[in-house]
């Protein structure tokens, strides 16, 4: 597959990325598997994943700042 930014090779791997759910809260994903640009590190979710990523944050409690989730694929 090809980056949409540079034209360069996505490839699979795992990340930690950081979603922000409310004014107050952010929340870190840990190890969510993405495919990310050799030459730019622009990233991509899959569809499939990224569904679960919204239900996972559905559930969040937004009266903490930040909160830390392991990704079970």
């Amino acid at each position: 597959m090809k980056c949409r930014t540079c034209g360069g090779t996505l490839s699979p791997t795992t990340t930690d990325l950081p979603f922000k759910v409310s004014e107050r809260t952010i929340v870190i994903l840990k190890q969510l598997p993405v495919a990310q640009c050799r030459s730019c590190s622009e990233y991509l979710i899959e569809d499939s994943v990224f569904a679960k990523v919204e239900k996972l944050l559905s559930g969040v409690d937004t009266s903490v700042e930040l909160e830390i989730i392991p990704f079970a694929a």
